[in-house]
């Protein structure tokens, strides 16, 4: 006996209308644009964080490995640690500046500066 609704990712068991069907995500994958086409948005942030600040980078077009690369190379030259979530790089500290110094240096040209 097989399964006509078979469980998904997205938590559906089963559905009572018997011509359902599960839908496939396509899943894309998105080309890291070159740095001079990045419009990355550095903002610093204390949202949920007990009150301490932290640098944001936002807007990272491309795949997940070069995110967490450019988030490495970050973070070491600012010497602080940090994170990559949700397609944002977190950089403990007010490192704005250090952060647009490096990004400016390597061809990021159009980085923004926010709040």
């Amino acid at each position: 006996m097989s399964k006509k609704n078979k469980p998904d990712s997205k938590g559906f068991v089963f559905s009572t209308d018997p011509n359902f069907r599960f839908e496939e995500e396509e899943n894309f994958v998105q080309e890291t644009l070159e740095p001079r086409q990045q419009k990355l948005r550095i903002r610093l942030d204390t949202k949920h964080r007990a009150g301490k600040a932290v640098t944001l980078i936002q807007d990272f077009i491309g795949i997940e490995d070069d995110l967490i690369d450019l988030g490495k190379k970050l973070k070491n030259h600012c010497g602080t640690g940090g994170s990559v979530k949700d397609g944002e790089i977190i950089i403990q500290g007010d490192q704005r500046d250090k952060v647009l110094q490096w990004l400016l240096k390597n061809g990021y040209s159009n980085s923004k500066k926010a709040g």
